[in-house]
């Protein structure tokens, strides 16, 4: 599995978290317990910190990136999709951030909310607690997020990475 220190910058995985053998992890990037990262995606933290919070996947093809000026924070309970670009921003716990969406430099994802597939979400965009944020670049959606959707499907990826961890096996 492609897990690699950079100099002093050393990932801390927790034993509980699930990342894949085919996903990259490089440097200053923190796994929290429960969490996925799955096929393809890539947390680089060469130069800024990068953090993952309990239960949340990080699914195929992300890329998950920090600068030295903005860390990226994802926190607990999260649902990251297929192909994101996480760059300096904050999702907080709870929230989604649908495939192949961007989330820029000082953005907020606050608890609850949803950044809708394909949206962009510039910098110091802040999508409210419950809202959607869809289009490009995205506009705000208030009150339009589902967080029993959210919890379902952190419970799914939840599952899915104890069943791979327990039957996964290269051929």
């Amino acid at each position: 599995m492609p897990i690699y220190a950079l100099g002093d910058r050393i990932p801390t995985i927790h034993a509980d978290a699930f990342i894949h053998p085919d996903a990259v992890v490089i440097g200053d990037v923190h796994v929290g317990a429960d969490a996925s990262v799955w096929p393809g995606a890539v947390l680089r933290g060469d130069y800024g910190t990068i953090l993952i919070g309990e239960r949340t996947s990080i699914q195929d093809g992300t890329v998950v990136h920090a600068v030295s000026e903005f860390p990226t924070v994802v926190g607990a309970d999260c649902v990251i999709g297929h192909i994101v670009h996480l760059e300096g921003c904050v999702v907080h716990d709870g929230a989604l951030v649908g495939s192949g969406s961007v989330v820029l430099h000082h953005a907020h994802v606050r608890t609850g909310a949803t950044v809708a597939a394909g949206a962009v979400v510039r910098n110091r965009t802040e999508v409210p607690e419950d809202a959607l944020a869809v289009g490009v670049p995205a506009t705000i959606k208030e009150g339009a997020s589902d967080r029993a959707a959210i919890a379902e499907a952190v419970a799914l990826y939840v599952a899915n990475a104890r069943r791979y961890r327990e039957q996964l096996r290269r051929l």
